[in-house]
């Protein structure tokens, strides 16, 4: 499984395990193969870069995408969901009343994607069959993953994905935007500060101090980092 990520565009984090900083947003996708399935985290925010990463993935393994995780409901991660037909999508609970085409339209225009290409991918939104309540764990064939709806906090519907320990690697855990290093975390309409902190607090103990953290933008940071953020995230709010 340990394949030359690099050559076809991807950053390599573990055995069958990376992701991709796409332009614009510097938002991640990531991609988890098992021996029969593979799973994709967040799909970019145009169906031409959900094709691109399709593309990659495709080379990559041989194989299509099978699983699609979206860890919130934000134009940039999950616009590009029509791109993988056939894929089983998964969502935290109650995602599909947040993916409304008018809205993330809007959003995504405002944010400097082409008016066409937002309105195509809103009209061809895919909303999630399987709802996440608590946690889920996914068999890949070989590999178990595991995801876990842990919001609200940076929205109403935070999900991320933990990829366990395997040949001497540490835990990998996609965390969506409730962690980001290439700036501040962004507070939109749709977050819930209050929740916030203590999402954080659950994906650390989820992970454990030994994980490897990814954020929803920018370099892969450690615990210390995490907890760093919550407690940066409870002063500014006010909560404890």
């Amino acid at each position: 499984m340990d394949v030359s990520w690099e050559e076809f565009g991807w950053e390599r984090l573990g055995d069958g395990v990376g992701r991709r900083r796409l332009p614009g947003w510097d938002a991640t996708a990531a991609l988890v193969a098992g021996e029969s399935s593979l799973l994709l985290c967040d799909t970019g925010a145009t169906l031409r870069e959900g094709a691109e990463l399709r593309a990659r993935a495709e080379a990559l393994f041989g194989r299509r995408v099978t699983h699609i995780a979206l860890t919130h409901p934000h134009f940039d991660h999950v616009l590009g969901t029509a791109a993988f037909a056939g894929a089983e999508v998964y969502g935290a609970v109650g995602i599909e009343r947040a993916l409304r085409g008018d809205e993330m339209r809007s959003d995504a225009v405002r944010h400097g994607v082409p008016p066409e290409e937002a309105a195509e991918a809103a009209d061809l939104l895919v909303l999630p069959h399987h709802a996440v309540s608590g946690e889920w764990t996914l068999d890949l064939g070989g590999r178990q993953v595991l995801l876990a709806n842990v919001g609200p906090g940076h929205s109403g519907h935070d999900l991320v994905v933990l990829v366990p320990a395997s040949g001497g690697a540490p835990e990998i855990v996609f965390c969506g935007d409730l962690v980001e290093e290439s700036g501040e975390p962004q507070a939109g309409p749709d977050a819930v500060p209050s929740r916030w902190p203590a999402a954080l607090d659950r994906l650390l103990s989820l992970g454990g101090e030994g994980a490897v953290y990814v954020p929803g933008h920018g370099a892969v940071v450690d615990a210390g980092f995490v907890r760093a953020q919550r407690d940066r995230l409870a002063a500014r709010f006010g909560v404890s």
